[in-house]
């Protein structure tokens, strides 16, 4: 036998159990990304229980939410979330796992309050100053839909702006029409 038959013969043999072992490959891979996902869909459920706690609380400021059922749905929202803590914990050992979980969870709302209460500080305008504003951004939306009908795009050849009104290319000369 020719040794390019042999190797062309244990190539065919190579590629055939590559195929054949294939699932059995893809079960070992699988399973990473099960624990993948499910710990992304806790992560995603913390996140949701945050959020739930922290517009309950602003719907409670706001006064539409009656004084004797916030406490209730503020206990139950705290004890959903708190739950999931401890499977998050539970998924990845977390060192903080010997804290109280409702504790955290407690201090993860009032970190979501402080950023939002930091995010756009309050600015008080006199009338004067606020029709000043108004009329700069009238002023510059009007220049830019202005700027906008006279622009008809770029040059195919060269790619610099052109106007509606050119039939050639104030930089190479290219028709544009």
């Amino acid at each position: 036998m020719d040794i390019g038959a042999i190797f062309f013969v244990l190539t065919v043999l190579t590629l055939v159990g590559m195929y054949v072992g294939q699932p059995l490959m893809r079960r070992y891979a699988r399973q990473p990304l099960q624990e993948n996902h499910a710990y992304s869909a806790l992560m995603a459920e913390y996140e949701r229980a945050i959020d739930t706690l922290q517009e309950l609380e602003f719907d409670y400021l706001l006064g539409k939410i009656p004084a004797e059922d916030y406490p209730t749905q503020r206990a139950a929202l705290l004890s959903q979330g708190a739950d999931l803590l401890r499977r998050l914990d539970e998924f990845n050992m977390n060192k903080e796992a010997g804290q109280d979980a409702q504790a955290r969870l407690e201090a993860a709302v009032a970190a979501r309050r402080a950023d939002a209460a930091t995010e756009k500080p309050a600015v008080e305008l006199s009338d004067e100053e606020l029709e000043a504003r108004i009329a700069a951004r009238r002023k510059a939306r009007n220049a830019a839909q202005w700027h906008k009908e006279k622009a008809a795009g770029f040059c195919p050849k060269c790619g610099k702006a052109i106007l509606v009104s050119d039939r050639f290319c104030p930089s190479c000369g290219k028709a544009v029409n």
